[in-house]
């Protein structure tokens, strides 16, 4: 199943890069009542990585919306309290892609959905996973607009 899985995600990648197709996603950090943060491990790509989890919007579908339905199909979480953090617009990839980061907060344990993803489970914020994908500030260069040739949209600051 992964070498389909594999496959499906690098022609989708490759066939948005040749028609150069605008793409909406989110990313969401989710925090459980202790305030550690939901990471996600996928089975394809970068499967190596915790990531927040995320994914495409809808046509008629909104940020906080798409976050919601995206949390809860990857993890079986239901997102509460969920607030738009800022914007980010990346051509990283080879297309268009504006993403949206939304923050809120969910009681729920995470389940991987056996699918999409391998891992999904909470971290403490000072543990080694969330200093890889924050890293020193990176998280903030990146919606500043200083990393992978990426503008920010929204100020995250507020």
């Amino acid at each position: 199943m992964r070498p389909l899985i594999d496959l499906g995600y690098r022609m989708r990648r490759r066939a948005l890069a040749l028609l150069g197709r605008r793409t909406r996603g989110v990313k969401v950090m989710a925090f459980d009542g202790g305030g550690r943060l939901l990471l996600v491990r996928h089975r394809y790509g970068r499967s190596d990585l915790w990531m927040l989890p995320g994914g495409g919007m809808a046509r008629d579908e909104s940020a906080v919306g798409a976050a919601a339905r995206e949390l809860r199909e990857e993890t079986r979480c239901v997102l509460r309290d969920a607030v738009p953090v800022g914007a980010f617009e990346s051509s990283a990839e080879g297309r268009r892609d504006t993403v949206t980061l939304i923050r809120g907060r969910t009681d729920d344990p995470p389940v991987a959905d056996g699918v999409e993803l391998a891992e999904a489970r909470f971290f403490a914020p000072r543990c080694a996973a969330i200093r890889a994908v924050a890293g020193d500030g990176a998280a903030d260069r990146r919606m500043a607009g200083r990393a992978d040739g990426g503008r920010a949209l929204v100020d995250p600051a507020g």
